[in-house]
Formats: C-alpha cells, structure tokens, sequence
C-alpha cells in the first residue's frame, strides 16, 4: 500500500507540473508519435471487418493521446474556453451516437466532413487576423491560409450538399445545367488567383472572395453528381476533409496534424480511386462529369421492358424454392439498413443452412450510400466474415446458385448497366444477380433505385418481386421455415 501511495503521489506531482509548466517539447513530439503510429495501425485495421472494431479502439486511442498531450504543451494559455467546446462536443456527439441510426450514417459522415472544412477555414481565417495584428505574417503562412480556405470552403459545402442528397433534401439525380464545366473552371481559376493575390498583399477583399468563390466551387463541384456515384463522393470528400486538416496542421505548425491530415487525405484518395475502377468509372468524370443522367431521345430499354409486366410473388414461393435449393446468394442493399432486417437474415441463413443450404452473401463496392455500408450491417449481426464475398468473387457463382434473394437492392444488380447504353449508369460492373435459376426481389415498391434508374431484371422471366418491409418478408420466410407458417 505504502507502493500504491507514492506512486499516486508521484503520478500527482507529475500531473501537477504538466498542468502548470506545460509538456516539454520532446515528450509531446513522443507522444504524437505514438499517436500517428497507432492511427496507422487504425486504418491497418479498418482494412477487413474482422479487425476493424480493434482498428476502431486503436484510433480512438490515438486521439486520445493526441488531445491530452496537445492540451499539455506549453502553448496552451487558457482551459477554461477549450473546457467548455470539449464538454459541449462530447454532449452533442454521444448525444448524435446514441440516436443515429445505421441507415442514417452516411449523412452524418458527409455532416462530420462538412464540419473539418469549416473549421479549417475559420482557424485559418483567426490565425490570419491574429498574425496581421501581431505584424508577424509572410508569403509562406499566407500560401499555408489561402490553402486551408479554399479545401475548407469546398469541402464544406461539398458535403452539405451530399449530406442533403443523402437526406432527400435534394434530389438524388444529377444537377446538370449548360455550361456547367465552363462555370466550374472559371470558378477554380478565379478562385486560384484571388488566393494568389491574398497570398501576396494580404487584401482583406481577396480574402473575402475567394473564400465565397470556394463555398461556391464546393456546391457546384457536388451537386451535378448522381445517387449512383454518392459512395464515391462520400469517401472523396473524406479525402478533402483530410487535407483541408492537413493545410489546418501547417497553419498552426502542429506536425500530427499534418500527419492524420495526410493519411486521411491520401487514403480517402485511394479509396475513391478503387472504386472508381471497381464500377468502371473514371474518377475525374465522376468528380465534373455529372454522371447519372442522360437526354439522349429514343425509348430506353427499360421503358420497353416495362411494357412486359411484373411477376409477384409470395413469401411462401420464396420459401419453396430456397428451403431445398443447393446454393442461395443473398444480395443486401439499402432496402436491408432501412428496415434493419440483418438480423432476421441471419435467422434465416442458419435455418437454411440446418437444412443443408450454402448460403452466401454477395456485396456490391457500392451497395448502400457509403463504402463498407452493407459488410458493417452484416457484421453486427453476426454473419461469418468467410460467407461475404465481393463482386469478383460471388459472380462466378450466380450460375450455379438455384435463388438469388435480393434484399432493397437495386443498381447494383441492375443489367442496364450492361445492356443499355442510353442509361446514365451504363459500363457500371454489377452483381449478375439475374443468372441464378430463380430471383427473388424484396421491395416496398416498384420505385427505381437511387440513381432513377428502372430496372430490368424486374422483368425478367426467372425474378419475381415480393412486395414489402423487407424486415416482414425475412420474418416471414424464418416463420415458414421454422414450420409456424406466415
């Protein structure tokens, strides 16, 4: 006990002297770096579900270290301000945490970013005041401003403007109008010289335009972007957020700021660039080009598919053909996180499953409206990471599957995509859902999906649409074969 005492005293006296004097110099550096070492091993670990609620802890930690060794430099005059943001956040966050709700994630990443950039652009908007009344300013801290200004305004209103997309305040579709690339070039270009001249003088009026033209820029990069790409724009974004935090860390010469912003900045940039290739994308078309939308003339060959008709069909049909069928591939899409039905899919994959069925999962790189959507939903239920497979993977395996059963899902499965040259989402690798013997849609409606887009494998001969909450119908089809019926 005598131990456990000085040692309380010491660690006291140590608090103490942090507290008054400040962390020295070479003890805040360590503990940065120990800070970048453990957000690499986060995104290490946020590479593979399996390991990405320890790459989850390994961030959290990081920040944490972060933060208090921050707050314990010697730079740091005053508490009292920073003690009432902090309270106020982490009030506001758990507050956020506790209600949000699965289907309602990506808005609140696409909120989260809006919130990087403008706090980027207002430190350096201070930083800017504060060395101009201190005469301390110079071409070198004001490119380091102009920079954080310009990523911050566009990353701001980049992602308000996906997070009203994302919400439905906006319409999912794309926003085109005449001239668009024009203006949007016009815009940058201006925008570079204000910056420039800001740069050079120091002109409050420079400072005010570009940072306007900025905000514009950011609304009028994003907003002629369709639902189809959105995942995309998500983790572009996030990658916009990281530098506009990286030019933040020049600003107020903090070096794990530049670090986190880097490495946010570079590995939502690799992000994008994957699947931007995984859909057959170019990734500059999808940042100006407005894809998801066409005004080619003529009838699509959606509009004379729905000429066809529909089949219906019953959970009770579903049930018939999957409860003796060898092989059922199982395609989750937005429809799943909206009617929380990941549980009642996992009731059923192990029925199936006791009756001898292969199981599988087959996700989409864009399947939801963020990357990882539907692997994160169908890893809190508990689904065995070896049965979810990727779109290269599960492919092969649709021919030789007797029921595709696909879950609120829509583009992704959609043969459009490579049928149809008129539709906006045309070249779009998909999961060939419509190879299966038999397909199985569960949908509230006949709506298409977020990109606008109809269908055609409604039409199909082998798909039939079962018409519902999707959490009812899975429901359903475990009460069915569990023998109660539906």
């Amino acid at each position: 006990m005598d131990l456990w005492l000085q040692f309380k005293q010491a660690a006291g006296h140590a608090l103490g002297e942090v507290l008054t004097s400040g962390l020295s110099v070479n003890a805040q550096a360590l503990a940065y770096l120990v800070s970048a070492f453990l957000f690499i091993l986060a995104l290490k670990g946020l590479t593979h579900p399996a390991t990405a609620r320890r790459g989850n802890l390994y961030g959290m930690l990081g920040m944490l270290i972060a933060i208090v060794a921050t707050l314990a430099g010697a730079e740091v005059m005053s508490y009292w301000l920073i003690g009432v943001a902090v309270i106020l956040g982490a009030i506001i966050g758990t507050v956020i945490a506790k209600r949000i709700q699965m289907t309602d994630m990506p808005q609140l990443v696409a909120a989260l970013h809006s919130f990087v950039g403008m706090a980027a652009v207002l430190v350096a908007i201070g930083t800017f005041l504060n060395k101009r009344a201190s005469g301390d300013l110079n071409a070198l801290l004001m490119g380091e401003l102009s920079a954080g200004i310009v990523i911050g305004a566009i990353t701001f209103t980049g992602s308000v403007i996906a997070f009203g997309k994302l919400q439905g305040l906006i319409s999912g579709k794309p926003v085109k109008f005449f001239g668009q690339h024009l203006l949007n070039a016009l815009i940058a270009i201006a925008t570079i010289a204000l910056a420039v001249q800001f740069a050079q003088t120091g002109a409050i009026w420079a400072l005010i335009l570009m940072t306007l033209l900025a905000f514009v820029l950011g609304g009028t990069l994003i907003i002629p972007i369709g639902g189809a790409d959105m995942p995309v724009v998500i983790s572009m974004l996030n990658s916009y957020s990281g530098w506009a935090a990286a030019a933040t860390g020049f600003t107020l010469h903090n070096k794990l700021l530049i670090i986190v912003g880097a490495l946010v900045g570079f590995s939502g940039a690799i992000l994008s660039f994957i699947m931007c290739r995984a859909m057959n994308r170019s990734i500059i078309n999808v940042i100006f080009g407005g894809f998801g939308s066409d005004d080619s003339g003529g009838d699509s060959a959606g509009a004379v598919a729905a000429q066809k008709g529909v089949k219906s069909a019953s959970v009770e049909d579903a049930v018939y053909w999957m409860e003796d069928a060898g092989k059922v591939i199982i395609v989750p899409g937005y429809g799943m996180a909206v009617a929380q039905a990941q549980h009642s899919i996992k009731d059923m994959m192990e029925l199936l499953q006791a009756r001898g069925v292969e199981v599988k999962f087959a996700i989409h790189p864009v399947a939801g409206r963020m990357p990882g959507h539907m692997n994160v939903l169908l890893a809190e239920a508990d689904i065995p990471y070896d049965l979810v497979l990727e779109m290269d993977e599960i492919n092969p395996e649709f021919q030789s599957a007797d029921v595709a059963l696909v879950v609120g899902a829509n583009d992704v499965v959609n043969p459009a995509a490579k049928e149809d040259s008129t539709s906006p989402i045309y070249g779009m690798p998909i999961l060939e859902a419509g190879k299966a013997r038999q397909v199985y849609f569960l949908k509230r409606s006949m709506r298409p999906g977020y990109s606008g887009v109809d269908n055609l494998l409604f039409y199909q001969d082998n798909t039939s649409l079962i018409f519902g909450d999707a959490k009812d119908s899975i429901d359903g089809m475990v009460s069915a074969l569990k023998g109660g019926g539906h």
